[in-house]
């Protein structure tokens, strides 16, 4: 079973019915299956064909999803890329999985040509350049009906996460892995079907954007996405689109609260939520609820490699309020100690997943062109996820920590070893390093410690000033402070624990 397959059907069932809605335009199910025949048919005049890739830099829109559906139909493999990503970032993403194309919008088309070496072809939505093609030129390519669909090309998506080393990594998810988990568990564990409208109100690049637009055109519904996040615009669409289901990271939550609490009727047709990111703190939920009550809040713990691992339900919102949930049935969680043996309920050890076959179900087939860190991370079948927690007597997850040193900001992973790349790179600074402080709105925000060269004197300006060239903005340091030594132990290992209390204690947190 294959993603485009699943569309096709789709289209020849309801042609008429809207599968993409985006501003005031709008996009049927048998217009979508037929411009996705077009674009596939330009492409594949471009050269592409199956296993290649095809890098989707671009913004929210009707693009991102034509572009996704035509690389499956070639068998292709999809790399989304957040914008909110610099230029140089998109290089390392674009050395890294070699595409045959970059597909990006005009206002970014000159800086993504100028990092692109000759043997990756750009398509341009907008005008195109000397050196581009159009998008829309690939559209009105006239389909191939008669090629065969590539069945032996299990691959369909790379998804870039952080790893051990600070270096992003792509976890490669298959066909399976999005129809397993978007179109069957998602649909049983929160009871959505094709009679649903999906709002998306952050990028579809990110997973979680990427979670409701595969729910919604597996399952036969709508999806409804906004191009950038208004949390007033968001409650008003809720109204006009009649919208049943929103997915959203806490951070959304808290910025579309106070428009909710305004006008709480705007939102009745709203019977699903489903929140994921970081730890939904309970006073916020507490919060969601009180004023939708007829809305069902369902959390879940996931991760590129692996999915939706476990999951809260409404019911248990409050009486398990800082669990993560249960695993849901078919995936098997594990907490094992430093040998591997599996803990006792109540005690911390890294977190495993496992459900079957790596790529046959919900957990990744691997990383992209990285077999060491393959081998690694996947062992006997089981993901190590690098998560600290621990389960209860009654099987619910708690999370204690990340042993990767990851920051969750907005629902974004922030890796501190990029950034702390970025900060040592800065004129004056000897060593930087660079921990997670609670914020007040996006969950966590970037803390930074400078030990400034002998004789230098850089200043929080001039830092920052180095990080908006280097990096995108979330991963940004909202707090910069100096030290003449950063606290290390005798093996010259910086101490982040004491820097991550010292951060608590020292500086003017929200």
């Amino acid at each position: 079973m294959r993603l485009e397959t699943v569309l096709a059907a789709l289209a020849e069932r309801h042609p008429d019915r809207d599968a993409v809605i985006c501003g005031s335009e709008r996009l049927s199910y048998g217009a979508l299956q037929q411009s996705v025949a077009r674009l596939a048919q330009g492409l594949a005049e471009l050269g592409v064909s199956a296993g290649d890739r095809i890098v989707l830099y671009l913004p929210n829109g009707f693009e991102f999803v034509q572009a996704f559906y035509a690389a499956q139909s070639l068998g292709a493999i999809a790399v989304p890329v957040t914008t909110r990503l610099t230029i140089g970032e998109l290089a390392y993403f674009c050395k890294d999985s070699a595409p045959a194309v970059v597909v990006c919008h005009a206002e970014q088309a000159a800086a993504v040509e100028a990092m692109l070496n000759d043997a990756i072809q750009s398509v341009v939505v907008g005008a195109a350049t000397d050196r581009s093609r159009s998008f829309a030129a690939l559209l009105v390519s006239e389909p191939n009906t008669a090629r065969a669909g590539p069945l032996d090309q299990e691959d369909c998506l790379i998804s870039y996460t952080s790893g051990t080393t600070g270096r992003p990594k792509g976890a490669v998810a298959t066909h399976a892995n999005v129809l397993v988990q978007h179109a069957f568990i998602h649909a049983v564990e929160w009871g959505i079907t094709a009679e649903d409208r999906f709002l998306v109100a952050t990028p579809l690049a990110h997973r979680t954007g990427f979670g409701r637009l595969a729910n919604a055109l597996t399952l036969g519904g709508t999806i409804v996405v906004m191009e950038q996040f208004d949390p007033a615009e968001a409650v008003s669409l809720i109204e006009r689109e009649q919208i049943t289901v929103m997915g959203m990271v806490p951070t959304v939550c808290r910025m579309i609260l106070p428009h909710i609490a305004r006008e709480p009727e705007k939102c009745r047709t709203l019977r699903r939520v489903v929140v994921t990111g970081e730890a939904f703190p309970v006073d916020l939920k507490k919060q969601f609820m009180a004023l939708l009550p007829d809305t069902k809040l369902v959390s879940f713990f996931a991760m590129t490699e692996a999915g939706a691992v476990t999951c809260l339900s409404h019911a248990e919102q409050l009486t398990h309020p800082t669990s993560v949930g249960r695993p849901t049935p078919g995936i098997e969680v594990r907490v094992i100690d430093e040998a591997s043996n599996d803990v006792e309920p109540g005690e911390i050890g890294e977190v495993l997943v496992r459900s079957g076959r790596p790529g046959a179900y919900t957990v990744m087939k691997g990383y992209w062109n990285r077999p060491a860190e393959t081998e690694t991370a996947l062992r006997n079948g089981w993901l190590h996820t690098g998560d600290l927690g621990h389960l209860d007597d009654d099987g619910y997850l708690y999370i204690a920590d990340r042993k990767k040193d990851m920051i969750v900001s907005g629902g974004f992973n922030i890796y501190s070893k990029e950034v702390e790349h970025v900060l040592a790179a800065c004129p004056g600074v000897a060593d930087a390093a660079v921990v997670g402080v609670p914020d007040s709105l996006f969950g966590e925000a970037v803390a930074a410690y400078i030990e400034p060269e002998p004789g230098a004197a850089p200043t929080a300006e001039g830092v920052l000033a180095h990080c908006r060239e280097h990096l995108a903005g979330y991963k940004k340091p909202k707090y910069v402070a100096f030290m003449a030594n950063l606290p290390r132990n005798i093996t010259g290992k910086v101490l982040k624990r004491e820097l991550a209390a010292k951060a608590r204690t020292d500086l003017p947190l929200d």
